[in-house]
């Protein structure tokens, strides 16, 4: 079945596994690297999974290995019916002019200050390069945030109401995403980009609004339902779960915090989470002590029977007050505007007699490094934690992982039953390692029921 936009919806690609990527070294703008074997059967994959999507235009970067996987892709999903493939110069890799073609080893040796600042200050990162008219200093991430942002300008108005795909690099693509949600240039390692991995963005309304960040590095296709640890960096991974559907969210009723259990459906999607996660090691695990997630958790667990499941109160869904049991309709007429105003400026309403996003936010956040705490302390090299909450307090928790605040509420999705993977570097900073992964549920684009309900 054929799937419409109601948005100008961006499906996102990276290149597949490049020669570059096999042997440890920078690619950037050189065009010296193409496809594995690997990667071009990656990319088949990719096209794979996006058959059942209408595309209005595919965009890749010059570069060979982008091309090469952009057309493994259309030929996958039909390449009589699929657009041509266009190629923008504004898709190309970050430029990083005096590493490329050097061994990451080398880079890391012989450019020890600038590597670390790579890592841990990426925006500050600068490279002098010598010119005809003297040397001159190049920072290469607040240069590629700006070739990103000038590419959305140039795109999104193109592509009103249209779906489109993008095949570029981990670096465009990550800039792509960052300026896309608002997140400045100290963020670019905060995200992260697997080879011919699926990420998706909606723009209700060109740049006019905040998109939704739909999924986030998608690698189920590939075989791997989870990404691997970031950079082979192997400490804390917290698996962040929404509970299943209850009949109160296909019916769009507002439930928040009354204790509304799994309908049948859920019953499946918590299910069919387990067995998603059923090869992945669980140590820990947390759910909020309302019973939707609560069951969902147990699902999930019924594979890891070694795991007691620890209940928490502060993750609780957000409290709608006296929204709770009434339907949208229903809330206009009494609450004129106020849904408008939650759906556009969440930070700023009131639930009547219930909470506001700011005490959502306070509650949330300090249960989440609680747990993030906990987990560092045990000193454990290597440990992976199920969190299973609602659709508010894992928006809340990811935003604060990405940086964002409330008024970015509405940019992450999070469908019922869906994945999300946040790993801990070894200074205990969060990278968004995967998002909204539904693929578990029916394909990649997330069908569940609406949110925040």
């Amino acid at each position: 079945m054929e799937v419409k936009s109601l948005a100008t919806r961006v499906i996102m690609v990276r290149h597949g596994e490049s020669t570059f990527n096999v042997e440890g070294r920078v690619q950037g703008h050189l065009d010296k690297s193409s496809l594995t074997e690997k990667g071009l059967a990656d990319a088949r994959r990719v096209g794979q999974a996006l058959t059942d999507i209408s595309f209005d235009a595919i965009y890749c970067s010059p570069l060979q290995r982008a091309g090469q996987t952009a057309a493994a892709i259309q030929q996958e999903i039909g390449a009589g019916s699929a657009p041509q493939i266009q190629v923008l110069e504004g898709l190309i890799e970050i430029g990083l002019p005096l590493w490329e073609g050097l061994l990451f080893e080398k880079v890391k040796s012989d450019f020890p200050e600038q590597y670390q600042c790579w890592n841990q200050a990426p925006e500050q990162l600068c490279m002098e390069l010598s010119g005809p008219n003297g040397s001159q200093s190049f920072y290469p991430v607040p240069a590629l945030y700006e070739q990103a942002q000038n590419l959305w300008q140039q795109i999104l108005p193109q592509h009103v109401d249209q779906t489109i795909l993008l095949v570029g690099h981990s670096g465009i693509n990550r800039a792509l995403l960052s300026t896309a949600l608002g997140l400045t240039p100290d963020r670019y390692q905060r995200l992260q980009q697997a080879n011919c991995n699926i990420s998706i963005l909606n723009f209700p309304d060109g740049l006019k609004q905040k998109p939704q960040l739909e999924a986030l590095n998608v690698t189920d296709h590939l075989g791997l339902p989870i990404p691997n640890w970031w950079r082979h960096y192997r400490g804390l991974r917290l698996i962040l779960v929404r509970h299943g559907e209850t009949d109160w969210n296909r019916r769009g009723q507002f439930q928040g915090q009354i204790d509304v259990p799994l309908n049948d459906n859920g019953r499946q999607q918590g299910q069919q989470a387990a067995e998603f996660l059923k090869e992945t090691p669980i140590d820990f695990a947390i759910s909020s002590s309302l019973a939707r997630p609560k069951e969902t958790a147990e699902l999930i667990l019924n594979n890891h029977p070694q795991v007691s499941l620890d209940l928490s109160d502060p993750l609780w869904e957000i409290s709608h007050g006296t929204w709770e049991g009434c339907l949208e309709s229903e809330i206009e007429d009494q609450y004129p505007g106020e849904l408008e105003r939650w759906r556009t400026m969440p930070e700023k309403v009131q639930m009547p007699e219930g909470e506001n996003l700011q005490q959502v936010w306070d509650r949330a956040i300090a249960a989440w490094d609680e747990i993030v705490a906990t987990a560092l302390r045990t000193g454990k090299p290597e440990q992976t934690g199920l969190v299973v909450a609602h659709d508010a307090i894992n928006k809340v928790v990811l935003c604060h992982v990405a940086g964002l605040g409330p008024e970015h509420f509405w940019c992450f999705k999070q469908g019922n039953g869906a994945v999300s993977v946040i790993d801990f570097d070894a200074e205990g900073k969060p990278i968004l390692q995967a998002m909204n992964i539904t693929s578990h549920l029916g394909g990649v684009l997330d069908r569940t029921a609406a949110g925040a309900l």
